[in-house]
């Protein structure tokens, strides 16, 4: 039985890591016609229902910790808080997520509600609603462009710094993934860190950094209007409660969120299989076709289902996610191979792809020179690091 399991898994692995056909055979308008109509209606009653939901989740979840934890005795309340921190966590992701399609007109037919309510949302989670959908838009529409996508550019072979030589090792894997997730997202938005390089300072809190269009300034000056008030709310709440409460109910929480979201779209975008086009050889369908679908278990239902069905999503984005996943189903016979779904366990699959996910280049037998796919790094010399413009890379 274990050698059979052992045969399985790896075929399931070898399978998993096939690499995304190039050239697909259909267009947009083939998929938006194999789903039916109804998935392309976003209903504000259905949209809202969920709001509420997550916001009487959440409520129940402070109600219980605020006041039940501090009864506990203290080796019971070192175990209780990260229960209530994971599980707020995962209840303000699904939270996030119905902002994240405010952003995309994926709430309902008025574009003013679905900003209202994703400003909201997205402010209150120590996030810059404008800002942050406007620079995804952008995602959106040079995905998988290593000359233009906004997030997730990968560096070339020759561009591979010492340091990532450095951590390639499992203390350096674990000490990457955890400064990723923990740090990804907010220096992302400070330091547009990973981002897109416009050859000047970047972030999303400047109405005049280059990652915004002109009649954009006044809705980025908005959003940090948002934040600002966010963080007078805390200054408040710290005023009444105390610094360790703000933290406890709501600041860890809050970072568990930008946690979540970035351990799904690095999974969504960083995987063998998944190429990645300079400007030569990417078109907008090789790119939107260049993601992948993760499986979260239970946590599936509590993301609004945004883990498993990013491709569809990247495709057509203004589907609500209550019909997301029939209109997956519906696009699958025509993807065929083009559509990618990886169910291997999410800490398995986080450090496979932080250890084989390193570089990219094309491959020096293909006829498409501009399509690059990912490689693990393999260090030959340890004393080779420290010196400057010494390659020390190749593959298996």
């Amino acid at each position: 039985m274990g050698a059979g399991g052992r045969m399985s898994d790896s075929s399931e692995d070898q399978n998993n890591l096939k690499r995304v056909p190039v050239d697909p055979p259909f267009s947009l308008s083939d998929l938006k016609k194999a789903i039916p109509a109804h998935c392309f209606e976003r209903s504000v009653v259905r949209s809202s229902y969920y709001v509420v939901h997550d916001l009487i989740v959440a409520y129940v979840f402070y109600f219980l910790a605020n006041t039940y934890i501090p009864l506990l005795p203290a080796p019971l309340a070192y175990l209780a808080w990260p229960v209530y921190w994971f599980c707020q966590a995962s209840i303000c992701t699904g939270l996030w997520v119905i902002g994240h399609e405010c952003g995309h007109h994926a709430f309902s037919e008025y574009q003013w509600v679905d900003d209202t309510v994703g400003f909201i949302l997205h402010s209150v989670l120590f996030t810059p609603y404008f800002s942050w959908k406007y620079s995804h838009r952008n995602h959106h529409a040079n995905t998988n462009s290593l000359d233009n996508d906004e997030v997730y550019i990968p560096k070339r072979k020759s561009k591979v710094r010492n340091y990532s030589k450095l951590l390639n090792n499992p203390p350096g894997r674990v000490f990457t993934l955890v400064f990723r997730l923990t740090l990804g997202f907010p220096l992302y938005l400070l330091t547009n860190i990973s981002g897109k390089k416009y050859g000047r300072f970047a972030n999303h809190f400047d109405p005049m950094s280059p990652i915004f269009t002109e009649r954009e300034r006044i809705q980025v000056l908005v959003s940090d209007l948002g934040i600002l008030a966010v963080l007078y709310a805390i200054k408040l709440a710290v005023a009444a409660k105390g610094t360790a409460w703000v933290i406890s109910m709501y600041g860890i929480p809050v970072i568990g969120v930008h946690v979540f979201f970035v351990l799904i779209t690095y999974l969504h975008h960083t995987h063998l299989s998944l190429p990645h086009y300079d400007s030569t050889e990417w078109n907008w369908i090789r790119g939107a076709l260049s993601t992948i679908d993760r499986d979260f278990g239970f946590l599936n239902r509590v993301f609004h289902d945004v883990t498993h069905t990013h491709v569809l999503h990247h495709l057509i984005s203004y589907i609500p996610h209550y019909h997301a996943k029939e209109a997956r189903d519906a696009i699958k016979p025509v993807l065929g191979e083009h559509y990618k779904i990886d169910r291997t366990p999410i800490f398995k699959a986080m450090w496979r792809e932080a250890k084989e996910c390193i570089y990219i280049e094309p491959d020096e037998d293909s006829e498409h020179k501009g399509t690059y796919w990912y490689h693990k790094l393999v260090l030959m010399h340890f004393f080779l690091f420290m010196i400057p413009g010494r390659e020390t890379t190749e593959e298996n």
